[in-house]
């Protein structure tokens, strides 16, 4: 089993030992967000002959009410496609959790999730959006796409707080990122992928039919959620720390309005943030790749620092391989309640999955989980393998994984 993803977190940015409530506040902030750099974003630095792609910011996005938290332009990165690729289009909706409170938001304004002034000019193109065919076998000649993510709801909000003087509106900004890339000759599109990954897989969820709905009936159109199934799940202390944070998410930034009414119109809206009460109405395609123990998900959802306020999870959430015999039970609930989730949506034959018993988050974005000699997988298959298949209708893909510890091609992310 590979275990060479390593991540100094700071115990004190976690419990804000020392810092006054206010302090306290904002080291927890920035301590979520240097968890999210890591989780989502390529570990390894750009090599020499990597593929860095310029930023495009979406001109008169402003005037169409489609702007960032701090009202500068949202922004993609292309790379053009060739050869028998050039008129197939994968959109990656990019992640970044969420922000559920005023204090939230404002922060994030102060960031690449919040605002283009501080997104890379230049971004790694890798995994999936790579344009080597020995790294991204079936997708290196598409077009291939990067949205900026910097609205804080899954590209869902349609909302203004005058508090925070935060303008909160990343349904604007899909839509007009979609309008401006049909012009841009995604309207010509043979086939297309919309994917994503972390709360870009949740968007990639939200707005799939939506994607469907831009192209004639004769365009393949499918879609991928990576590491997107948040599930509605228990604290260690019996809390449930994303559902209230969800809660914050869509009354903030006026969600609901976006979400669907299949949805709406049985459950109230928070329930109707969570991915296991949308997938089963998705009419389009969709392939769900996740991590059975989705190391995100561990982190932040199951043993949040609030649920364990002395530690006796600590070592166990810092690395799995500590976790005792009793803490290793609660992780393989939560696999339970993914499989119990996904059951009903594997029964589609157009569905695709790819569930590894693995403690990681985002793994099409990573080359060395994605298409590499060790990379995961499962019955012999790496992720790459297995979406392309589903994607060109090769053969079926439903591969769920045995339990940990079985598989020993995980590259697990272990915290110090």
């Amino acid at each position: 089993m590979k275990r060479v993803l390593i991540w100094v977190l700071s115990l004190w940015s976690i419990v804000g030992i020392g810092w006054s409530r206010s302090e306290d506040g904002l080291q927890e902030l920035k301590a979520k967000d240097r968890l999210l750099s890591f989780l989502e974003k390529d570990a390894v630095s750009p090599g020499a002959n990597s593929l860095m792609i310029p930023l495009t910011l979406i001109q008169g996005a402003a005037s169409k009410g489609a702007i960032c938290l701090d009202r500068t332009p949202p922004g993609y990165h292309l790379d053009r496609g060739f050869g028998s690729g050039s008129n197939s289009w994968l959109i990656q909706l990019e992640g970044g959790g969420w922000c559920n409170t005023v204090r939230s938001c404002v922060f994030r304004k102060t960031t690449r999730r919040g605002s283009s002034k501080f997104m890379e000019k230049r971004l790694n193109f890798t995994g999936i959006l790579s344009n080597k065919a020995e790294e991204n076998p079936d997708f290196y000649n598409w077009n291939r796409v990067k949205l900026r993510y910097c609205d804080g709801a899954s590209f869902a909000g349609e909302g203004q707080n005058e508090v925070s003087k935060s303008s909160i509106i990343g349904q604007r900004i899909w839509s007009a990122a979609m309008e401006e890339l049909m012009a841009k000759g995604m309207q010509n599109a043979e086939q297309a992928l919309l994917s994503g990954c972390s709360a870009g897989g949740l968007a990639s969820i939200l707005h799939c039919d939506e994607f469907k709905d831009l192209f004639p009936s004769t365009t393949k159109v499918k879609c991928l959620s990576d590491a997107g199934v948040f599930l509605d799940a228990t604290n260690v202390a019996g809390g449930h720390t994303l559902r209230d944070m969800y809660r914050g998410v869509v009354t903030l930034q006026g969600v609901q309005k976006n979400l669907p009414n299949t949805c709406t119109s049985q459950m109230d809206p928070t329930s109707c943030f969570f991915p296991q009460n949308l997938i089963a109405n998705i009419q389009t395609p969709l392939f769900l790749l996740n991590a059975a123990y989705d190391a995100w998900q561990v982190q932040e959802s199951l043993i949040p620092s609030s649920a364990d306020p002395h530690g006796f999870w600590r070592d166990c959430k810092m690395d799995h391989s500590h976790c005792n015999s009793s803490q290793m039970l609660f992780l393989q609930d939560f696999r339970n309640q993914m499989l119990s989730v996904i059951n009903g949506f594997s029964m589609s034959n157009q569905n695709g999955l790819f569930i590894n018993s693995c403690f990681a988050h985002c793994q099409s974005e990573r080359q060395d989980t994605w298409y590499a000699n060790d990379s995961p997988r499962i019955g012999n298959k790496a992720i790459a393998a297995s979406v392309g298949d589903w994607f060109f209708d090769r053969t079926a893909t439903k591969a769920i994984d045995c339990p940990y510890p079985c598989d020993n091609t995980c590259h697990n992310l272990i915290f110090k």
